[in-house]
């Protein structure tokens, strides 16, 4: 399956982000009144306009007229999700007066399918060790790297807080996890709208949103590994379906399925897809980028901080020039991208981009990259490059699986959940801080890491050569720096 980022229904009365569709139709002008047809791949859209009920009912309306049907409005942002077969339905809508922009959310039909994860599971050990750390801490250099032993004499982290796990699902039976997933503020979003049913949100083809899980907030238990902020709550918002895709109403679903429920912090190791960069210039994913952007910033007002990976592609974020991989759900061209063209959620305003580095502190030979674009680095593994001095040797990332399992992987993926458990133990010892003042503590935490003399070059191949722009304290491969625990509970320590 394509692994996200790794590269890459029942309403309750406290979803009030969700208004569903009223009955009724509206003209549309007369250029645009061509009798509706059912001739192409049934599509998924997201159609823009203002954001108040009134102007959304109107939307609705113009939606049916034009041959499409209302799978959710979510009128706050002013954003309806509609679907229709009909290859003209965008066509008639952009010539409405109601609507400001409407696009397609993906290129394939919609349909079902997928595949297993590939991890590399580990071991427990025949014997707890006799210190009563965690089985698997020994393995936890990612942990220790950033000062999560340290932290965690003095901080777990406040069960006032909530992070959302906007992945794949967490297996909530998991040993290490089932104490910590709130199961009143879980989700799927996989309709575009919210479904709270205890199975929906649970994982089916994918291990991704269990590992990321278990790094924000194993618990200390003494059965397996620990996580940086085992103290917390964790809500699973399911936005990944059983392709691996992370199509624009799933992931517009949950973010504000997390601004409804005042979640402090979200973590995001996904693109949104199918197009690895949204640009401006194409009517489709300008739509997009603006109906992301729309919930995205809904949820940074009502107190969230929103944390995400930055990609596996060795891309300078910075100076972006070529995308060979989109769009992903049907044949992917190669085309020429600008500073325009934009990786959601990660570019967004207000988003905590994480680039990744293995053991030894340096950038992953995959993270991708960018000045003014990465905001902090964390932990996501190198395999390839920088492996540990650890029982199991291996540079990737240990944590949860489903079925009470542990595994290791690595990417961005792992990196952005290292960030968003900082930001939990910060938000744990900081309870005033609203999302602005939580991402400029994480930022002045971090601890600085210069970037290297001339082009990094790992292996002495070529195939990952990079160029790190900026300063020791601001630079395109680390941000600020990597992230520390035990300074988020502590400033004083290192």
């Amino acid at each position: 399956m394509r692994v996200p980022r790794i590269r890459r229904s029942a309403l309750t009365a406290t979803a009030a982000c969700l208004v569903l569709a009223t009955a009724g139709t509206l003209a549309l002008p007369a250029a645009a009144a061509t009798a509706a047809t059912a001739d192409g791949p049934l599509l998924s859209y997201v159609v823009n306009t203002r954001a108040n009920h009134g102007q959304t009912q109107k939307a609705e309306r113009e939606v049916r007229a034009a041959g499409g049907t209302v799978v959710a409005s979510y009128e706050q942002i002013g954003v309806v999700i509609a679907r229709s077969a009909d290859p003209g339905f965008a066509a008639r809508l952009r010539a409405s007066r109601t609507i400001d922009s409407v696009g397609a959310s993906r290129t394939a039909g919609i349909q079902a399918g997928g595949a297993e994860d590939v991890v590399e599971e580990a071991e427990l050990p025949a014997a707890a060790p006799a210190d009563g750390s965690e089985p698997l801490w020994a393995n936890q250099w990612d942990m220790r790297q950033i000062g999560v032993d340290r932290a965690h004499q003095r901080e777990l982290g406040s069960r006032a807080v909530v992070v959302g796990v906007l992945d794949s699902g967490i297996d909530a039976t998991h040993e290490d996890l089932a104490a910590n997933v709130d199961p009143a503020l879980s989700a799927s979003c996989l309709s575009g709208r919210p479904d709270q049913s205890r199975q929906s949100w649970q994982p089916t083809t994918s291990s991704h949103g269990t590992h990321v899980a278990g790094t924000i907030a194993a618990a200390k238990n003494g059965k397996g590994i620990e996580g940086i902020a085992p103290g917390v709550r964790l809500a699973a918002v399911k936005v990944v379906d059983d392709g691996g895709f992370i199509y624009p109403e799933y992931a517009i679903c949950g973010f504000v399925w997390a601004a409804e429920h005042h979640f402090q912090v979200t973590n995001n190791s996904y693109y949104v897809d199918p197009w690895m960069f949204n640009c401006a210039g194409d009517p489709d994913q300008a739509a997009v980028s603006e109906a992301v952007r729309r919930a995205v910033d809904y949820s940074r007002r009502n107190g969230v901080l929103n944390v995400a990976a930055a990609g596996n592609e060795n891309i300078d974020l910075a100076h972006k020039t070529v995308d060979v991989s989109s769009p992903d759900d049907t044949d992917p061209v190669t085309r020429p991208i600008d500073d325009s063209c934009l990786d959601l959620p990660a570019e967004l305003p207000g988003v905590v981009a994480v680039s990744a580095v293995g053991v030894k502190g340096d950038k992953s030979y995959y993270s991708s990259y960018g000045l003014n674009k990465v905001a902090v680095a964390a932990p996501g593994g190198d395999a390839r490059y920088q492996l540990p001095d650890t029982p199991d040797h291996n540079g990737r990332v240990l944590s949860t699986v489903p079925g009470g399992k542990y595994a290791y992987m690595q990417g961005t993926s792992m990196a952005s959940p290292h960030a968003a458990g900082v930001a939990a133990l910060l938000a744990s010892t900081h309870p005033w801080a609203g999302p602005d003042q939580l991402r400029a503590l994480l930022i002045g935490q971090a601890d600085p890491h210069a970037c290297p003399a001339g082009d990094y070059n790992p292996g002495g191949t070529g195939l990952y050569k990079a160029t790190c722009e900026g300063t020791e304290g601001n630079n395109g491969f680390y941000g600020a720096g990597v992230v520390s625990a035990a300074k988020a509970v502590d400033p004083s320590r290192g």
